[in-house]
């Protein structure tokens, strides 16, 4: 089993727009590269008053579908942990997403990973 890191931010501040993981920016477009993968994100940046959802989405059916959530995730206040996310199996169009909820905009180092 061979594990890869295909997306990631680094140091990318996050606001209340989402901003999508895999890109880096705020725009969130389906991403059809099948595979088993997994996200961390280092919220040690995250204060007192701070509150960001991490969004997970995908398409249920190949053709015509529409992406929807399947996840998401609140952290709040001081972070002394990685964040990670369960192991997902994601096929049909997906992509995962932070934005800020409350507090102050902060700039997140986080990676997608993929067992290939």
């Amino acid at each position: 089993m061979a594990i890869s890191e295909p997306y990631e931010l680094d140091g990318v501040t996050v606001g209340t727009a989402p901003i999508s993981v895999v890109s880096g920016t705020t725009t969130v477009a389906d991403t059809a590269i099948s595979g088993v993968y997994q996200l961390w994100i280092d919220a040690g940046v995250m204060a007192k008053g701070d509150e960001f959802r991490i969004t997970l989405s995908e398409k249920v059916e190949a053709t015509g579908g529409v992406r929807k959530t399947f996840a998401t995730f609140n952290l709040q206040g001081v972070q002394t942990e990685v964040f990670v996310t369960p192991t997902f199996i994601l096929l049909n169009g997906w992509n995962m997403t932070i934005h800020k909820l409350a507090g102050t905009d902060r700039a997140f180092d986080a990676s997608i990973r993929k067992v290939a």
